[in-house]
């Protein structure tokens, strides 16, 4: 009875190594897939699994290199960019007073921008209401919040393109309704 059990738990062990490197042949396979071709070396020999593991050490030591690198490029562009924007913050306080209306024509486009603060809010159906009274159809109308400030787009065609749309006339009507 002791022979038979051993057998079967010595056939056991055979298998279950036997399983274990199938999986880690599978594993090394999928390892060498993923590395790209400039860091394979480009002999004409099959390469050993332990070639495959070096290839797979090197481009992730690259890999790394990469990444710091990146990082360090990252942090000097922050470092610049701050001093940068501390000085764009005064100056754009100096350099115009809020709330902004711009309005731009081409042909038969209107395009309109408004910025305005937290503060100092319009209401976005009566720039609409403007626009249609003023003989524009809106086609699409985007608005951000950044920081203190509301961003507002608004793309918008003339009705009918016999009346046309007149910019200053709706630059005024929009100014008037904003202030």
């Amino acid at each position: 009875m002791k022979g038979a059990g051993d057998a079967a738990a010595k056939m056991e062990r055979k298998t279950v190594e036997k399983n274990r490197r199938m999986h880690m042949k599978r594993l090394c396979m999928k390892l060498a897939s993923l590395i790209p071709k400039e860091y394979a070396a480009n002999s004409k020999d099959m390469l050993s699994q332990q070639d495959h593991l070096d290839q797979a050490t090197s481009y992730i030591k690259d890999l790394r290199g990469r990444i710091e690198r990146m990082k360090q490029q990252r942090g000097d562009i922050r470092t610049s960019a701050e001093g940068t924007n501390k000085d764009v913050d005064s100056e754009m306080k100096t350099e115009f007073r809020l709330p902004v209306v711009e309005v731009r024509h081409r042909d038969q486009n209107l395009e309109v921008v408004l910025v305005s603060g937290l503060q100092k809010r319009f209401k976005f159906h009566e720039v609409i209401g403007v626009l249609e009274e003023e003989g524009a159809e809106v086609v699409n109308a985007n608005f951000s919040v950044v920081g203190e400030m509301i961003f507002l787009t608004i793309h918008s065609q003339a009705v009918s393109s016999r009346l046309g749309l007149e910019a200053s006339r709706v630059s005024e009507r929009l100014k008037e309704l904003i202030r």
